[in-house]
């Protein structure tokens, strides 16, 4: 079998996978086809069970191996019965399922399941008569099932990757293992964590551990208030307007509104679009940080930088006024609908609660769930790490901006902290050699959340968390999961 054929069917089924989210643990799915590889090794191939084997696999079964080629159903059962099975008594293979390596993706047409993907990493150890058993090799596999006459059956097989290196719980990194990752975010009380890992554009994976509530585990859908994840995409409804032509970044926003606050302070007229998402407006984060729980300007906008969600707030009011419209009809039309991000919303309505993360303090008791009931342009979204990923891929596919617009969104509008710039509605990482990551965090009660995106590589990582402590699993989901690019945003936070 050559690499280039196993590189092609690799890639069709990656194809497909990309189209579904992982299929939550506890779902009957996952149960199944658990069950089914059980039935496959445990009781087929470690015992030598041929018939047990043979019943699980299709007709039009087919076998890729990254070095021994491709078997039909016929020759590799032969293989079988007169290579690893030939004299059982005298020499035994066994194959290993790595813990927490296993992913299942289902497979429907017309919204029927016909079938499910699953990955995995398992090993294999030898063991001749009289001799200790000894390691023989690790490998990942992937394995399409499909029903046929409602019996599951094993239809294509790929291992690959072959390695003569041992995996183990005490030796594997804790994101090969969802029961140490488990125990790790325990550790941090953290209840519930959500990953997202884009890679070439995609979001490839999507993880959520922990529970949803006690005893429950949290589904793979798990719905998280993300705090100020919220102004990206208040932004990028703006820089969408922009690209259509129907706002201006650098018109004065007194036009459309006036805070009461600061009508009286001619300052108000410096304020645009682009101040706002640069940071740039001299407000505080929130009025009510003022003693007189008033807006007011602490510095002349365009100045220099200060974090303001108040800043996004008047944003969303001056847009509202203009197109007469809210900004959840806006960003419906302009980015929830085109990207079927059924699961994003602002306001506190229809949600599934079944679902909701809930958010907590550190010592363990949960805050009160914030229920707004109008749209908030910096705070408050709930949202899946499967839509705002959905969301992280439109912003560094450039979707619905001109060539233009992207450009300053990713220019240095102003320098931030630690050395960072923020352009439009991201904050900018430099890493050197032309290499930059687009970034954002949110951080309220029971809430921190931070994602981050690099347009030129097209990957990206999404971290939510539902907890005051969610900061504390930050460094090594970064470093792992983003690897040098991610020990240089750690050096950076860190000095």
């Amino acid at each position: 079998m050559t690499k280039r054929t196993l590189f092609s069917l690799l890639f069709i089924f990656t194809l497909v996978i990309e189209s579904q989210a992982q299929v939550d643990k506890n779902s009957d799915l996952y149960k199944t086809i658990l069950s089914k590889d059980s039935l496959l090794f445990n009781v087929g191939f470690n015992t030598c069970d041929i018939p047990q084997f043979e019943n699980l696999l299709s007709e039009k079964f087919e076998f890729f191996h990254d070095k021994d080629g491709i078997s039909d159903k016929t020759k590799f059962l032969a293989d079988f019965r007169n290579g690893l099975c030939k004299n059982p008594s005298e020499y035994q293979a066994r194959r290993e399922l790595i813990p927490g390596s296993t992913k299942i993706f289902a497979l429907y047409k017309s919204g029927k399941l016909y079938g499910a993907i699953q990955e995995g990493v398992h090993q294999f150890f030898e063991k001749q008569t009289g001799k200790p058993e000894k390691f023989g090799s690790s490998a990942k596999f992937t394995h399409v099932w499909l029903l046929e006459n409602d019996e599951w059956k094993l239809f294509k097989s790929l291992s690959f990757e072959h390695v003569e290196e041992q995996i183990s719980s005490s030796t594997a990194s804790i994101f090969d293992d969802d029961i140490a990752i488990g125990q790790w975010i325990k550790e941090n009380k953290v209840p519930t964590l959500g990953i997202g890992i884009i890679e070439n554009g995609k979001l490839r994976q999507l993880k959520v551990f922990g529970e949803i509530t006690k005893g429950v585990a949290a589904p793979y859908n798990t719905i998280f208030n993300v705090a100020s994840l919220t102004k990206p995409v208040t932004a990028m409804v703006a820089l969408k307007l922009v690209s259509l032509g129907q706002w201006n970044l650098d018109e004065p926003l007194y036009k459309y509104w006036t805070d009461p606050d600061i009508a009286n302070d001619p300052r108000n007229k410096k304020l645009t679009t682009r101040l706002i998402l640069s940071h740039q407006t001299g407000f505080p984060n929130w009025r009510y940080m003022n003693k007189d729980k008033k807006l007011s300007f602490q510095f002349d906008p365009g100045t220099k930088y200060q974090y303001s969600g108040e800043g996004l707030e008047y944003l969303r009011k001056a847009l509202e006024r203009k197109f007469k419209k809210s900004l959840t009809e806006l960003a419906s039309e302009l980015i929830f609908k085109p990207l079927k991000m059924q699961d994003t919303k602002f306001v506190f309505d229809h949600i599934d609660t079944s679902r909701l993360a809930l958010p907590y303090y550190k010592d363990g008791n949960t805050y009160p769930t914030v229920k707004s009931t109008t749209p908030n342009g910096a705070d408050d979204l709930m949202t899946t790490i499967e839509d705002y990923g959905k969301f992280l891929v439109s912003v560094m596919d450039s979707d619905g901006l001109s060539k233009q617009v992207f450009n300053e969104m990713i220019t240095n509008q102003v320098a931030s902290i630690r050395g960072k710039h923020f352009g439009l509605g991201f904050e900018k990482y430099d890493l050197g050699n032309g290499e930059y990551a687009l970034s954002h965090g949110g951080s309220d009660k029971g809430v921190q959340t931070i994602v981050f995106i690099f347009p030129k590589t097209k990957q990206g990582l999404l971290i939510f968390t539902n907890s005051d402590t969610g900061t504390s699993v930050y460094e090594k989901i970064i470093t792992h999961y983003l690897g040098e690019k991610g020990q240089k945003i750690v050096d950076i936070e860190t000095k």
